[in-house]
């Protein structure tokens, strides 16, 4: 397995743009990825969650792969794909397309839905790692997979250390586990997921973070980021601060449709949100808008 080279700092969770028919826009998808490597990215997570991945088919994912490969400033940047699925073997056709087209890293969360044991979530890594000639992240996201890693069961702890897993997106409030991962295995890269908990992530060890908000708030992580690398935590503390009023109000309306929303607004029309989300009203929009022109 390979370990992952150059992969800190800041990588956008990438959404999914539409056009007006509901079909994958991968001009828009580009136009992100200009505008987010110019405001200091790292790379992108093409297929996540914030990409709308369980609302995808498997032709619509695989055309969001495609497409992130074939931007036209590739080298500038780093990908990390999306590989997870119910299916190991479904997993394993992402994980072989991830390899072909060049990626620097795939990711998966647990398998969910049957909540399987820790032996049989280890073997599914495995064997995705086995796959595919490409460093294998963790994607651990129990407040959507409603799975808890034990990272003391013996098959999580040997999946971390044996070079299975080269690193891992936290996307969890819980950083003492995140703090506790690192300290098994400090060769892995680690990323905070909730960009919320930014600071307390890299306080902790993280060697950057993969964000949603990330598709429109990069100015003020990278701030966020100088501050905390000079050593004022004070500014650190404030900007965390704004930034988290932006989450609130993302939240408080419903995250990735208002992610699009302010898109649309700062001029990349991504479409609206694959049903079962929501449509925000015209006043859900106005909240969002002024909180975001008061924070960013």
């Amino acid at each position: 397995m390979k370990k992952m080279q150059g992969m800190g700092g800041f990588f956008v969770a990438a959404i999914t743009p539409f056009d007006a028919q509901g079909r994958f826009n991968p001009d828009a998808l580009h136009k992100i990825m200009d505008r987010t490597i110019a405001q200091g990215a790292s790379g992108f997570l093409i297929g996540g969650s914030s990409a709308e991945c369980p609302l995808l088919s498997h032709q619509e994912r695989m055309e969001g792969l495609e497409a992130a490969a074939a931007y036209a400033h590739r080298k500038d940047t780093k990908l990390i794909a999306s590989v997870a699925a119910l299916s190991t073997d479904e997993a394993v056709e992402y994980a072989k397309a991830a390899e072909k087209l060049g990626y620097d890293a795939m990711i998966s969360t647990v398998p969910y839905y049957y909540k399987f044991g820790m032996k049989n979530i280890a073997r599914y890594f495995r064997t995705l790692a086995d796959a595919a000639d490409v460093p294998l992240m963790l994607y651990n996201f129990p407040g959507n997979t409603g799975v808890e890693l034990d990272i003391y069961d013996a098959d999580i702890r040997a999946m971390l250390t044996d070079g299975t897993i080269a690193g891992v997106k936290q996307t969890s409030l819980n950083l003492h586990q995140m703090e506790r991962i690192h300290s098994l295995n400090p060769e892995l890269v680690i990323y905070g997921g909730f960009d919320e908990v930014y600071i307390g992530a890299r306080m902790l060890g993280a060697d950057g973070a993969i964000g949603s908000t990330f598709n429109f708030t990069l100015p003020l992580f990278t701030r966020i980021e100088a501050a905390y690398a000079a050593h004022d935590i004070p500014l650190a503390q404030e900007l965390q601060r704004r930034a988290n009023d932006i989450m609130e109000a993302l939240v408080s309306c419903s995250l990735f449709p208002s992610i699009k929303h302010i898109m649309k607004v700062q001029g990349i029309d991504c479409g609206a949100c694959r049903a079962p989300f929501p449509t925000l009203s015209d006043e859900q929009k106005a909240h969002i808008e002024r909180v975001v022109a008061q924070n960013l």
